[in-house]
């Protein structure tokens, strides 16, 4: 067949496999106008229309409006042109899709109520400046001006990564609302005051580790094996700690310093603390970070008991 060949659409339809519905409409549309008309005013197509229509069922299926189809056609816009910015909006899409996909397995997971499923799906869909700003405001509130914390801070920042699981979904919901909770939020402050007045006042040049970490490396060994706090063997890992503690005040090791141990981790010592670690390394992919609060529940117990009531 040579250029001159004419087509009707019934021959478009046999060769392309488009209903004549659909060549109609796109022809109607100005995508794949007729050649001319035979004397009975019927259209007629040229051998480009086969390759139109070829390329207009293929950007359809890709999920092109007409409008956009059109351009290509004639070619007011290249195809790399529109198949770049389809191929990026795809990606917007997908995302968003599998994010509600996430949220959704969550909600089946944890049977959700309907109020719990809104809030799971306005704190799932925050962008990502939307959620920094949250998180951000969070770590301001309990470590704001404190330069001892500076790190802490980054380190505790979720990433929520574009493509997450329904447990990445999951854990970020339930963070985000711990992290709203203006108790915890104070706790944490005192926390880290308490922190930073340690760091002030002890000898920096002894103070290589924090109470918390004295505990865990005096009492860790006790704990795992299974040793009773109030047991007379007890008595040799709160001296450690007690004496390690006076000596980075130059603070003698009586009652008053174990009292101010004692508050220290007692205020540490908070579950929500724990669990938003726990949430945070699921969000970010992290191995599950060591729960501290055995070996504190350990001390703070053994501590108790030693001291007059």
């Amino acid at each position: 067949m040579d250029g001159d060949t004419r087509y009707s659409i019934g021959d478009l339809a046999r060769r392309t496999g488009l209903t004549v519905k659909a060549i109609r409409f796109y022809s109607d549309q100005g995508i794949v106008p007729p050649a001319d008309r035979s004397p009975a005013g019927y259209r007629r197509y040229g051998i480009d229309a086969l390759a139109r229509l070829e390329l207009v069922r293929t950007l359809r299926d890709l999920g092109l409006d007409l409008p956009t189809i059109r351009k290509v056609v004639e070619q007011e816009v290249t195809l790399t042109e529109v198949a770049a910015a389809h191929a990026d909006a795809l990606a917007v899409q997908i995302r968003t899709l599998r994010l509600r996909r996430a949220v959704l397995t969550a909600v089946a997971r944890r049977g959700s109520t309907p109020e719990e499923m809104d809030l799971m799906h306005h704190l799932a869909k925050l962008s990502e400046d939307e959620r920094r700003r949250l998180i951000g405001d969070f770590l301001d509130t309990a470590f704001g001006g404190l330069p001892e914390f500076a790190g802490a801070m980054r380190s505790m920042t979720p990433e929520l990564p574009d493509d997450p699981e329904a447990e990445q979904v999951e854990a970020w919901v339930e963070l985000a609302e711990l992290s709203q909770d203006p108790d915890f939020r104070a706790g944490l402050r005192r926390m880290a005051e308490q922190y930073a007045a340690e760091r002030a006042q002890g000898d920096t040049a002894v103070l290589r580790r924090d109470s918390i970490a004295m505990v865990r490396e005096e009492a860790g060994p006790a704990v795992a094996a299974g040793l009773d706090p109030a047991a007379p063997q007890a008595d040799a890992v709160v001296a450690a700690v007690t004496a390690r503690y006076a000596d980075v005040f130059g603070c003698p090791d009586d009652d008053a310093l174990r009292r101010r141990l004692l508050t220290r981790l007692e205020s540490a010592n908070d579950p929500r603390r724990d669990r938003y670690l726990q949430l945070l390394a699921v969000i970010n992919g992290w191995p599950a970070p060591e729960s501290l609060a055995p070996v504190i529940d350990w001390f703070v117990r053994a501590l108790r008991v030693r001291m007059p009531e």
